[in-house]
Parts: C-alpha cells; sequence; structure tokens
C-alpha cells in the first residue's frame, strides 16, 4: 500500500423521509451545486500539486439523492488503491444532519477522517454563542467541521492537514468570506449528469445579500456582502460544462438582479448564444423589483432564461414587514409578472405559510386571489420555519419557545413550532390545502389556457412542471425541489435508531407503494393531458384572457382583492402615491433648479 496517494472523497447527503429511509431517486432534479464547486476546487488542488509532485490525488464524488452510498465498499476501495483519505460531507443543510451524522459514524468506525461543511454548520457557528449539541457530541467522536466557503486557498490548508494527520477540530472562515472571481469552475464529472432529469447541471455567479430578511440564513451564511464571479469566469464556466454535454443550467444565486454585474454576464452569455450559437438555457432566482431595472427581462430572455424563480413569499403587506421583507411590494407583483409572461419566461415562486398573521382561513383567501389576479405558473408553499442560522431561530432558542428538535423535519415541508393563530393541526391542513387548491385541475386548466394564448408560452412545459409539482406532493410526500423519478429504498439504510424492517414485510409494501404510486401518476397524467388537448384544440385559445393577464390602469389595479382583501394591501397602495408624489416633486425641483 502506497502512502504517497490522497482519496477526497466528497458526498453530498439525501435527508430521511418519514419512515426513516434515504430521499434517494434513480434520476433525481437537478445536481448538487455544492458538490459541483468542490470538486472544481479539488481538481485545481489536484492540478496544482498542493500535495508535492509525488503525492497522486484521487477524487470521488456522491450525490446521495440518486446514488447510494456505501461507507464500507468507499473503505474497502480506499484501502485496496492504498493511501490516505479524507470524507467530505459537503453543503450540508440542517434537514440532512441527522443522515450526515449516521454517515459520519460508519466512516469513523472504519478508521477514516470525516469534516463536515455546508450552511448548518456554518449558520450555527455563524449565529448562536454556543455550538448545538448535536454538533458538541459528534465534535468528540471525532468529526472536522469546516465553516465558510473554502475558495482562496482554504481547501488546500485541509488537505495539506488530513494528510499529515494533523486535522483541526473546527476550521472557522465565517470572519473572511473569499471573493469569487477568478476561482476554479464549478463541474462535476459526467456520470453524474446521467442520474439527473436531463443535462442539466447548477452554479453561483454570486454570493450574499444586503436585505435583512428574518427567516433567511443566506445573509448570515453568505454575508450581505454581495461578491460575485466575472463574465470571463461565467464563459469559462459555460465552455467547460458544454464540453461534457450540459447546457442546461440552474444559477443558484439567491437573487440575480442584485449582481450589479448582471448586464455583462447577460451580454457574454448572448454573444455565446447569438455570435457562437450555443445552445444553452438558465434558471434563475429574481426579487419582486427586478422589472424596474432598465433592460433586465429584455437582456435576461436573450440570454437564455426561460424559467424564473421569483422570491414572491407573501401578498400580505403586513406579513412581509413582519418578516423585514420590506422590498418586497405587492404593488408591483402584477406588473413584474406579466413583463416575464411577455418574454416567453416559466414563472415561479415560492411563498411560505405561518406568518404571524395568518390564519387557515387567510391563507386559502390569499391563494385563491393569487389563482385569480396574477399570472404566474408554478407556485411552491413553505412552512415558515427556523432554520439554524437564522434570525428566526436564534430569537426563539434565545426565549426557550418550542422548536421541534428533530432537524430531519427542517426542510420546509413539515411544521417544526407553534403558531400564535393557527393550532398545530390548522397549520398542516392550511399547508396541504393550499398546495391541492393550486394544483387543482380547474388552475392547471387556467394557467395552459394563459399559456396558449401567448405565442410564446408553451404550454406542455407548463403542463409537465405542474404534474411534476403536484405528483411530488400528492405521491411522494416531499417537497417538488427534492423531488425525482422512481423512488428507491434499501432496507439496511434506514435512519439510526430506528429497527430494521423485516424484508418480508418491507419489499411486499415497497412494491406495492410503486404500483401503487405509478398508478396514480397514469391516472393523473392522463385526466390532465385530455384538459392540455382540449386546451391546445380550442379555436379561440390565442383570444383568451381573464383577470391576472389582462392590461389594467393603475386605478383598475387598486380595486383588485389582492390590494382590496390583504392586511396592509390600501396602504400600501397610499404609500406607493406617496412616494411616486415625492419623486415626481424632485425631478420637477431638479428641472426648475437646472433652468435656473
Amino acid at each position: 500500500m502506497s502512502g504517497r496517494d490522497f482519496h477526497f472523497v466528497m458526498i453530498k447527503p439525501t435527508h430521511y423521509d418519514d419512515d426513516g429511509y434515504p430521499i434517494q431517486w434513480l434520476r433525481s432534479a437537478i445536481p448538487s451545486n455544492t458538490l459541483a464547486s468542490l470538486n472544481g476546487l479539488a481538481e485545481a488542488a489536484r492540478n496544482r500539486q498542493v500535495l508535492g509532485k509525488d503525492v497522486r490525488i484521487h477524487l470521488h464524488t456522491f450525490d446521495e439523492t440518486n446514488k447510494r452510498v456505501r461507507p464500507e465498499k468507499i473503505a474497502r476501495d480506499i484501502r485496496k488503491a492504498g493511501g490516505k483519505a479524507l470524507i467530505a460531507l459537503v453543503g450540508v443543510q440542517s434537514n440532512q444532519f441527522p443522515r450526515a451524522t449516521d454517515l459520519a459514524r460508519r466512516f469513523l468506525g472504519l478508521g477514516l477522517p470525516v469534516a463536515i461543511g455546508g450552511f448548518h454548520v456554518s449558520g450555527c457557528i455563524s449565529m448562536l454563542d454556543e455550538m448545538p449539541e448535536e454538533m458538541v457530541r459528534l465534535q468528540k467522536e471525532g468529526v472536522v467541521y469546516f465553516a465558510g466557503e473554502a475558495e482562496d486557498g482554504r481547501l488546500d490548508a485541509v488537505f495539506r492537514d488530513a494528510f499529515s494527520d494533523d486535522l483541526k477540530p473546527l476550521y472557522n472562515f465565517m470572519a473572511d468570506l473569499p471573493s469569487l472571481e477568478g476561482e476554479p469552475t464549478p463541474i462535476l464529472p459526467t456520470q453524474h449528469i446521467r442520474f439527473t432529469a436531463g443535462s442539466h447541471s447548477s452554479f453561483d455567479l454570486g454570493r450574499g445579500c444586503p436585505f435583512q430578511c428574518s427567516f433567511c440564513t443566506i445573509i448570515n451564511v453568505q454575508g450581505r456582502k454581495s461578491r460575485f464571479r466575472s463574465a470571463d469566469d461565467l464563459e469559462q464556466i459555460i465552455r467547460d460544462n458544454v464540453a461534457q454535454g450540459i447546457d442546461r443550467f440552474f444559477i443558484t444565486d439567491d437573487n440575480f438582479a442584485r449582481n450589479r454585474e448582471w448586464e455583462p454576464l447577460f451580454d457574454r452569455l448572448i454573444q455565446l448564444r447569438e455570435q457562437e450559437s450555443f445552445d444553452i438555457k438558465f434558471i434563475i432566482q429574481v426579487d419582486t423589483l427586478c422589472h424596474r431595472i432598465d433592460g433586465f427581462i429584455e437582456k435576461a430572455t436573450r440570454a437564455g432564461v426561460n424559467r424564473v424563480f421569483i422570491g414572491l413569499e407573501n401578498i400580505n403587506p403586513d406579513n412581509l414587514m413582519a418578516a423585514k421583507k420590506r422590498q418586497n411590494k405587492i404593488t408591483e407583483y402584477r406588473e413584474m409578472l406579466q413583463k416575464w409572461r411577455a418574454h416567453g419566461a416559466t414563472t415561479y415562486a415560492g411563498y411560505i405559510i405561518g406568518f404571524p398573521g395568518d390564519t387557515k382561513e387567510s391563507v386559502l383567501h390569499d391563494v385563491e386571489i393569487i389563482k385569480k389576479e396574477l399570472p404566474l405558473d408554478l407556485l411552491e408553499f413553505f412552512y415558515l420555519t427556523p432554520l439554524p442560522g437564522s434570525e428566526d431561530h436564534k430569537v426563539l432558542l434565545s426565549k426557550g419557545i418550542w422548536m421541534d428538535p428533530d432537524l430531519n423535519k427542517y426542510d420546509l415541508n413539515h411544521r417544526v413550532s407553534h403558531h400564535p393563530k393557527m393550532s398545530d393541526e390548522d397549520w398542516e391542513e392550511a399547508y396541504r390545502q393550499a398546495w391541492a387548491s393550486y394544483y387543482s385541475d380547474g388552475h392547471i386548466e387556467t394557467v395552459l389556457r394563459r399559456a396558449a394564448a401567448h405565442r410564446k408560452g408553451r404550454p406542455g412545459n407548463k403542463l409537465f412542471l405542474m404534474m411534476w409539482f403536484k405528483l411530488m406532493v400528492e405521491c411522494e410526500g416531499v417537497h417538488p425541489l427534492e423531488g425525482g423519478y422512481f423512488r428507491l429504498k434499501c432496507r439496511t439504510d434506514r435512519r439510526g435508531g430506528l429497527p430494521l424492517e423485516n424484508p418480508l414485510v418491507f419489499y411486499p409494501r415497497y412494491l406495492a407503494e410503486i404500483v401503487a404510486k405509478h398508478w396514480v401518476y397514469l391516472s393523473a397524467v392522463w385526466r390532465v393531458y385530455r384538459i392540455y388537448r382540449r386546451v391546445k384544440a380550442s379555436p379561440d385559445r390565442r383570444t383568451y384572457s381573464d383577470l391576472a393577464i389582462a392590461p389594467m390602469n393603475r386605478s383598475e389595479e387598486e380595486d383588485l382583492a389582492m390590494i382590496r382583501e390583504t392586511r396592509g394591501g390600501a396602504e400600501a397602495v397610499a404609500k406607493q402615491l406617496r412616494d411616486a408624489a415625492l419623486s415626481k416633486a424632485g425631478k420637477d425641483r431638479a428641472k426648475a433648479a437646472s433652468a435656473l
């Protein structure tokens, strides 16, 4: 066995379902951005020979959402190849920490060193005075923590310490967030792409956010100072990925519209598409005021953006203010969505249920308003969740207010706290009914009719996406963002502390689940496909209109239920009018002064 080999094993863990089995698919949705970023950094470190010219660095990547991780096999392969190793559990979110803990203990038991990084570790280090008990316990067992980001040569230091058997208990870089410009390309080996839903990958062009939303962890993990990659970096990322057949991308920046370099970045993509005929498409995330940036939407769609995720969060101004989401203006929602629609982009939005002013009745009433008055394609619902690393979590913890101790539930798809107005049952029922209402056959037909009325509407694409969201929630019991095709389960991978099921019980039930789910899939798809055919065949489909897509003047919009029937809606309009008047007065004064 050679001592001049070093194995760096990168594992992006999944999390457990309610029965304690890892959520894993034959085909998952989108590869992990963290895994791609760390793999790119590791490849660069290997190319620089950071452990010396005579040390061979071997990189191994595992995305557990579509590939089973077997610690015993990994350990055997490392011993067979020879050399030293470091197991890195990367990008671990709070809901994935229990799974990461189980994997870490198995690797430690096999004599392999383990490091854990990601939002849970970084968020807790950033926001809490003391490390949580579950982290302390695991650290005492020998696990190393990495808080912060690995760029700027920081991964090199971890490599050297691991190779010399001198790993530190904690690598804390939270106070020193690195620049991204010129850093290595985030990229994954081709075999990862084969196990996703298509030729998709993901990368970030910026980190950090200037806003102060109390439920958000990004501002406390990635900082409030924005840092960006350059247009040259972007072009290199695209070329490197296209070279291995990847041409669809999710840009994971929390708010691309706040990237001050958005225009040079879009211009570079436009150049690749229009001058070099690159067939590339993108999903981006933006805020609700992006349409106010001159030329942003126009250049985004020319650059290949065909899907947009928007942090709508709520349509009640009182709720938005309570969460310090002051940048969201409900008076802008309709105009913003109509502009994206006019340019042929599919719009997603996140909607949080459980703000202090919510009741079950108000939530469901607001969903009906959205369905009727906003030209939105897909809506994703989330429980208001006090995620470790957020201000909400810190406040509840400091006051000793109950939060569910099971981190596995902190996936935004489970209730983990109590609500000041709603009972636990009402809150959960509001969440379930919101999904059922938005993805009802009637509203699916409405969205398809709106799409069919526009020459760039792509109703077939809308149908596929809406059915994906609907079936992931109804059949699989998971949020669509962590969904996939054909659920995989392994009896022996059950969560630590839960008993292994008898094979005579487990396998027949698993087979019955597969058959039942696929029957529901086929029935639902056939039923909704008939709606789609009816919409497409309608002779007046191009002339269809409704309240959400019809043009309206400002006075007509003020009469919308979204303004009249939401808490703070009238005040929001009044404030908008005051701001507009003040702005006009300022411009008039400036014009008069220049005339003098």
